[in-house]
Formats: structure tokens, C-alpha cells, sequence
């Protein structure tokens, strides 16, 4: 089978949405992240093998991402959050994300539109700790300058749940 990037295959348009059955598997395995395929299956009345085909369609297309994506960067000594927006050099653009994305620290990145190019989700151990950080961003070749906000709590994590319940229908 030919294994095309999830964005290619995007821009080529074989990506397929997910369904209504799928929102539906993706849910009961919100719920219960350790549930076994024949589990789903049970809890859900589909066979065991539409159960399987499909979560494996769903991390074949980049639809279904990786556990590790559920981890609390606090979990590992990291508590504290900044967003930190950068500005860069457009001569310079994939060695730079390349650059930024060497930092652990750096846990997201996204090209955004306005005063900046890029926006990094930065966890750090403290303050200190952010400034190395930091500091390390701005000696990434092709980063202009930086602008630091630190999150003091976040309200509401990232979560699709509410749109996985739309998406299942009435």
C-alpha cells in the first residue's frame, strides 16, 4: 500500500472525514482510553473488525494522534505554560522550524497570520527556566525576536469531545 504524508494526502483529496460511526468509536475511546477493540465493539453493537478497520484508518490518516499527546507536561517537571510568538526571517523558513523544533521544550508550533509568523506552545520547569528557553529560541537561525506570555491557568484544555458528540448525529 502507498503511504502518502497525512498533508499531501489532504491536498490530494483522499483524506475522508471523520463519520458518524467513527465519532462514535473516537468517543467511547475518549471515555475509556484502555478499552480493547472487542470492548468498543460490545459497547458500541458493531463488529469487532469495523471496530479495528476503522481506528486503523483513523491513525493511518492522521486523524487519531498519539497517546503521547495526552501527557501532562507537569507530569514531568514541566508546570509551568508560555505561548511565545516569533517572528522570522523568510529567507531562512524550514531551517528555522527545524531549529525550533529541536527544543523539547517546544511542544507545539503554528504558523500564524499577523504582527508574528509563528506561535510556540512552550512548557518550561519556572521562570529561570523559561528565560534558557527562551534564549535558545532567539539563537535559532532565521528568528528575529520573540514576545513571551506566560499562562497563569487554563481554563479549558484542548478538547474536541463537544464536537465528536455534534458530529454523531441526532
Amino acid at each position: 500500500m502507498l503511504k502518502v504524508d497525512p498533508v499531501c494526502r489532504g491536498i490530494l483529496g483522499i483524506m475522508r472525514n471523520v463519520d458518524a460511526v467513527d465519532a462514535r468509536i473516537l468517543l467511547a475511546l475518549d471515555a475509556d482510553p484502555q478499552a480493547t477493540t472487542v470492548a468498543l465493539a460490545d459497547r458500541l453493537g458493531l463488529a469487532r473488525n469495523t471496530v479495528q478497520s476503522r481506528l486503523r484508518r483513523l491513525e493511518e490518516s492522521g486523524h487519531l494522534k498519539e497517546p503521547s499527546r495526552r501527557v501532562d507536561p507537569a507530569a514531568l517537571g514541566y508546570p509551568l505554560l508560555a505561548l511565545i510568538t516569533l517572528s522570522i526571517s523568510q529567507r531562512v523558513g524550514e531551517p528555522t522550524r527545524e531549529g525550533i523544533l529541536r527544543i523539547p521544550e517546544v511542544v507545539e508550533l503554528l504558523v500564524t497570520t499577523g504582527d508574528a509568523d509563528l506561535l510556540a506552545r512552550v512548557v518550561a520547569r519556572d521562570t529561570t527556566d523559561l528565560h534558557r528557553i527562551t534564549n535558545h529560541l532567539l539563537e535559532v537561525p532565521g528568528v528575529v525576536r520573540s514576545n513571551t506570555t506566560i499562562v497563569l491557568m487554563e481554563l479549558q484544555p484542548l478538547s474536541v469531545r463537544p464536537l465528536l458528540q455534534r458530529h454523531t448525529g441526532p
